[in-house]
């Protein structure tokens, strides 16, 4: 029987992204099948998804390539990576992100069905720095910077692995898969928040971390808002993540390497915003009292409060980008404010009675 739809390659199928793009493809008439891979076992709901088949396996081992070869998939989609960071286990925590995605590209490049690559990036590679400014908005043609927060590092120099590998196959004279890299604000909505509750900073300042010591501790620390003068944070809807990945897998585009960020062109979330969408106060501290908390919280709970070296400079130092590249191409349906406060969208009736605020109509 002839191949009616498309066959999506999906890393990191179980995580917060990775496993909503799996439900909302297979929905799809276009699509015909769904490969997710993931180290950590499917979960309970997912395991309903149509059209998915899942292989629990770290990209960074081998085995799963020929595995998913034998499916054909025609689109790339890398959503996998080991944020949290683990504590005295750089070394492995390296091999599962940086040599697990090296083996995900040469793979995709290898792979004869394969038409298009696209790639998550992060926006932190930029680089949270002192002499940041409120007023600069970082653009892709301003590249990445060095930074000694391993999440940052670690995505800088997949990226760099990425370009040097297309670049060498063009300069070949090969046929290479079409690249789009997506560096998204941080990614909040109703499913990250109600659905699949993930540790964060929302998360922890709305409450919704339970259960456990750690957890407890954290909701007590949060019962205000702690924040710098250069505190700032991006926020970009769920919704219109994935309906950015579906318009690059789906609908033929003119480039064949191409980098966005993918934050709204909106103003962004500043710590009284925060506050008043949490109903909490402004704690004003330095940045000093922030790097000395997050050092004593890392080594006293050996890294399960997940506060890595580096990473308090992103509490503490503005970090914006301009989403004008991504706007030539996809309008967010959500600002940044309306994102983090609201709780619309397609996976709103996970949201409890209580807790729903959804987004004001505009009479016209």
């Amino acid at each position: 029987m002839e191949q009616t739809g498309k066959t999506i390659f999906i890393v990191g199928g179980a995580g917060y992204v990775g496993e909503m793009l799996c439900e909302q493809m297979g929905k799809r008439d276009d699509v015909q099948s769904i490969i997710a891979l993931d180290k950590e076992p499917q979960s309970e709901y997912a395991q309903s998804l149509p059209k998915v088949t899942y292989m629990q396996a770290n990209m960074a081992d081998e085995g799963w390539e020929a595995v998913v070869a034998a499916h054909n998939p025609d689109v790339v989609i890398h959503t996998a990576w080991q944020i949290r960071a683990m504590y005295g286990q750089a070394g492995e925590q390296w091999r599962w992100n940086v040599d697990g995605s090296d083996r995900v590209f040469d793979f995709a490049f290898s792979t004869p069905s394969v038409e298009k690559l696209i790639y998550f990036s992060t926006a932190s590679s930029y680089s949270a720095r002192k002499d940041n400014r409120f007023s600069h908005l970082f653009t892709e043609e301003e590249g990445f910077r060095d930074d000694d927060y391993i999440y940052a590092k670690e995505k800088k120099v997949s990226e760099e692995h990425l370009q040097a590998k297309y670049e060498a196959l063009k300069e070949l004279g090969k046929t290479v898969p079409q690249v789009t890299i997506v560096r998204p604000a941080a990614i909040t909505g109703p499913r990250g928040r109600f659905m699949r509750i993930r540790f964060g900073l929302q998360s922890a300042l709305q409450g919704n971390l339970k259960g456990g010591f750690i957890n407890r501790l954290i909701t007590l620390l949060t019962s205000f808002v702690p924040a710098t003068k250069g505190w700032v944070r991006q926020f970009i809807h769920e919704d219109d993540v994935n309906d950015i990945v579906m318009q690059f897998s789906f609908t033929d585009t003119d480039w064949e390497y191409n980098v966005f960020n993918i934050t709204p062109v909106s103003e962004p979330v500043y710590a009284p915003d925060m506050a008043e969408a949490v109903g909490k106060k402004v704690l004003p501290i330095q940045p000093w009292m922030a790097r000395f908390a997050f050092w004593f919280f890392w080594h006293t709970t050996r890294g399960r409060i997940p506060t890595c070296p580096g990473s308090w400079r992103f509490y503490s130092y503005p970090l914006l980008m301009s989403g004008e590249k991504l706007a030539h191409v996809y309008t967010c349906q959500y600002g940044s404010k309306d994102a983090f406060q609201y709780t619309d969208g397609r996976y709103e009736d996970w949201v409890p009675e209580a807790s729903k605020r959804p987004k004001p109509t505009t009479s016209t």
